[in-house]
């Protein structure tokens, strides 16, 4: 088997309200870490990930994409709206979205799943063709009844009739997060704090391991354990569910993948003598970094 690289794909970016996306941390710690805006936002990537080996091309999520009609862009804070960055960046490492073989939704809120549908450009030309026509779609079975049926306090963050579009493509697994795929190079773990059924991918490169992060952990500022955001459902449930996976995963082992830090696409992880755990070697910009 060829040895596995992994490259950062960018999305479309965001501006969302600190407040929000730090929880109960007071404004006074968190803008210390990030600098909000004149208006309380602060800057987030929609970051995906592909990783490569053999004939395979998989790519973890897909951001928010450009899909939503400009009133919507603009309350969501998408930044470059007009342009589906995704497409753009993956071209920048000479791949079609055809030639992508499978993608991985960790679950289908709309800055992780949008980028899978046109550009609202392309929408109005009558294109509602999923972007990657050649793709499996893969995320866990809890995640897609999520989305069939959200709660009301996440159902804004669904998009209308993407499982429908899903299920039509007849390409759609949904896993239980038992299973191992390619020959056992990747395995799940599920969390429910953000959101029933979160899909963990956990990629067995030749000397380390990828964690795909998804919401757990959306970026630097939240490895520390008790930082959350607002938008989880259970935030002591995924404080815990942070502390069981730094407990049972081997951190000199496994860079940590982040979605929405506005700087570092992946880092490892390391405990401190007063428990305390913080980032460790990070990558900036990963291009088919072998691992």
């Amino acid at each position: 088997m060829g040895q596995p690289v992994f490259s950062e794909v960018l999305g479309n970016s965001q501006k969302l309200d600190g407040g929000a996306m730090f929880g109960n941390a007071p404004r006074t710690v968190w803008e210390k870490w990030i600098a909000p805006d004149e208006i309380g936002r602060i800057p987030l990537a929609c970051r995906a990930l592909l990783i490569e080996f053999d004939d395979k091309k998989i790519l973890f999520e897909a951001g928010i994409g450009a899909f939503f009609e400009p009133k919507l862009a603009m309350r969501f804070g998408i930044q470059e709206p007009e342009t589906h960055k995704l497409c753009e960046s993956l071209q920048k490492l000479t791949i079609h979205p055809d030639q992508i073989t499978h993608v991985i939704l960790s679950h289908l809120h709309f800055d992780h799943a949008g980028g899978i549908l046109p550009s609202f450009a392309e929408i109005q030309k009558g294109n509602n063709n999923l972007v990657f026509k050649n793709a499996e779609y893969i995320t866990s079975v809890d995640a897609f009844n999520r989305a069939k049926n959200p709660h009301s306090r996440d159902k804004a963050s669904f998009i209308p009739g993407l499982v429908e579009k899903l299920e039509e493509t007849k390409r759609l697994r949904l896993l239980d997060g038992t299973e191992k795929l390619f020959s056992e190079r990747l395995e799940f773990r599920l969390s429910q704090g953000h959101t029933p059924g979160q899909l963990h991918s956990l990629f067995h490169g030749d000397q380390h391991d990828l964690l795909f992060c998804g919401d757990l952990i959306p970026g630097l500022p939240w490895i520390h354990t008790p930082i959350t955001m607002g938008y989880d459902r259970f935030p002591e449930q995924l404080i815990d569910e942070k502390q069981s996976f730094y407990k049972k995963l081997d951190l000199e082992k496994t860079f940590f993948y982040f979605t929405h830090d506005n700087e570092i696409a992946a880092a490892k992880i390391s405990q401190d003598s007063s428990g305390k755990f913080s980032p460790q070697l990070k990558i900036k910009n990963p291009v088919r970094q072998g691992f």
